[in-house]
């Protein structure tokens, strides 16, 4: 499922078109703090299934994904060019790599080494002290809430690199779609939980929430089934997800890509000419 039935009195909303600033087809729901615990417990539920699927079962499950992706066509670069602004060459370009980067995850997962599987056996007779058997290996921590940047409606959003590598990993992901582009995260949610259902996966495997408040995210954060949180955004929003999740009584990792600083460059001519401005 891509999301929990709205609630009656839950607000709606609509993707804008950054262009004329009209409102674009398609009403949201709010996702109410209720139907955030329900997703993200039936994440948790999934977990116990997912997490001990084989390298190429996840893989066939990745590859699904792109399939799906793919299969939209130009309905979903109609409605990310309409919520985004940005050129439809551009954002051509930023499916392939989202399909592209679900691919190689899933050659990762064939190959095997990601585990990093490491096999340190007993030394009984060593001096000062014996060494015991040691053995250890990579593992899903459990299921992982993600954001979404608004200006990669694709690559960084609902099938990024931050989805797809939880997936790769063993982990179930809930998904908080970004307000500036619901309709295309929808599409691509949709996707998603079809690759779901083709595959045979527990539902709780992945789910999408919408939202344009605060409140959504951080009922994300903040509920115990969530271990960890991979985001891409403002330093402002980042940091504030960050400090909730180390306020739980369980602290949680924020893999976070926070905000960005751009050089700018003053030529001698125009100091000149501009300095004073």
């Amino acid at each position: 499922m891509t999301n929990t039935p709205a609630d009656p009195v839950t607000e709606s909303f609509q993707g804008i078109n950054p262009a004329t600033g009209q409102p674009l087809p398609g009403l949201f729901q709010e996702a109410t703090t209720s139907e955030v615990a329900e997703v993200c417990e039936r994440a948790a539920k999934a977990f116990s299934e997912y997490r001990k699927k084989s390298g190429a079962e996840k893989a066939k499950f990745l590859e699904q994904i792109a399939i799906e992706i793919d299969a939209l066509g130009d309905e979903l670069l109609t409605r990310a060019q309409a919520e985004s602004g940005l050129p439809l060459a551009r954002l051509t370009g930023e499916r392939g790599r989202t399909t592209g980067q679900l691919r190689l995850f899933a050659e990762y997962l064939r190959e095997g080494s990601w585990v990093d599987a490491r096999i340190d056996t007993a030394l009984p007779d060593r001096q000062p002290l014996p060494r015991p058997d040691l053995r250890q290996m990579l593992r899903p921590l459990g299921p992982v809430g993600v954001f979404g940047a608004s200006n990669f409606p694709l690559a960084f959003s609902v099938a990024g690199g931050d989805t797809a590598s939880a997936l790769a990993a063993g982990c179930p992901v809930v998904v908080k779609g970004h307000p500036a582009h619901p309709g295309t995260s929808q599409l691509v949610g949709e996707a998603i939980s079809r690759a779901v259902v083709a595959c045979g996966l527990p539902a709780g495997t992945f789910s999408i929430v919408q939202g344009r408040t605060i409140a959504v995210g951080m009922a994300i954060v903040e509920h115990p089934a969530i271990k960890a949180i991979g985001f891409t955004g403002s330093f402002r929003g980042g940091k504030a997800l960050f400090d909730a999740a180390a306020r739980r009584p369980e602290p949680i990792p924020v893999y976070a890509e926070m905000g960005s600083t751009n050089p700018v460059f003053f030529l001698p001519q125009i100091l000149k000419e501009k300095g004073e401005c």
